[in-house]
């Protein structure tokens, strides 16, 4: 079966399961001041705009886009299931978060990611994002990598 990307609201079916399970990786990777993931609650408000993949109904990946101001949004919550890694979702999933920003008129797109995850490192390295020093309320963490992209 095909898989669909499309935005969803972050109370969708199997998304609790899948963002569990990108919670969990994350805390087995950093200790809790490190970890800037967003439950549920901060993920359901209007500023933010939430991605799912699936496949025959099933969640495999999600993402989003947090409006911060008028120049830039905040990529969160980008996350793969293990057994869904290689499909080329991830790409599919930034790929829907930056026509997102360019929709709103935004011309940056920042990042907050952890330094034991190369693959993702990566991934945004890849689709253009080069690093930057901490932003916004973000604090300096040796563990914390923070990444912007220009959108043309």
């Amino acid at each position: 079966m095909a898989i669909t990307l499309a935005r969803e609201p972050v109370r969708g079916p199997g998304i609790r399961a899948l963002l569990e399970q990108s919670w969990a990786l994350s805390e087995s990777l950093y200790p809790a001041e490190s970890n800037h993931h967003l439950d549920e609650d901060a993920l359901d408000r209007p500023e933010i705009a939430f991605f799912v993949a699936r496949r025959d109904g099933t969640a495999l990946g999600c993402g989003a886009l947090k409006h911060i101001d008028a120049t830039y949004g905040e990529m969160k919550s980008v996350f793969v299931s293990p057994a869904a890694r290689g499909l080329g979702i991830a790409r599919g999933l930034l790929a829907a978060i930056e026509a997102e920003a360019r929709a709103q008129g935004l011309s940056l797109i920042r990042l907050e990611t952890g330094i034991r995850q190369p693959e993702a490192i990566g991934l945004y390295e890849a689709t253009g994002f080069r690093r930057i020093p901490p932003f916004g309320e973000y604090q300096d963490d040796p563990l914390s990598l923070f990444m912007e992209k220009t959108l043309a």
